[in-house]
């Protein structure tokens, strides 16, 4: 791929990744075809601070990990109310790192 689309591609997404994690990512995508940059732009990647914002407000009640995928987490969230509030208190501190992690992931499926 080109150089320019791939350093707008990491100016515009680099937040929603781990700083560590931007270097294996743009020597990846200078490899890869751009046959598959309609499959990179379609990987749906979650912005971490939207994500933290979504489970202050609704973190209670799963909204959080639904909208990450882990239906089977949120349903549990949902069921115990937050573990009791609990659980919702200590997702306000993973989530950020949670979401990166998902999101590296989707990426690895485009890229490998």
């Amino acid at each position: 791929m080109d150089q320019n689309k791939v350093d707008m591609f990491l100016m515009s997404y680099g937040r929603y990744f781990e700083g560590f994690q931007l270097i294996a990512i743009r020597e990846r995508l200078l490899a890869l075809d751009d046959s598959k940059l309609i499959n990179l732009q379609a990987a749906d990647l979650k912005d971490p601070s939207t994500m933290l914002i979504v489970s202050i407000i609704g973190g209670h009640f799963g909204v959080d990990r639904f909208l990450l995928g882990e239906v089977g987490l949120g349903i549990a969230k949902l069921l115990t109310c937050g573990g009791l509030g609990i659980w919702t208190i200590v997702d306000w501190f993973l989530i950020l790192g949670r979401t990166r992690d998902i999101n590296l992931h989707k990426i690895q499926q485009v890229l490998y």
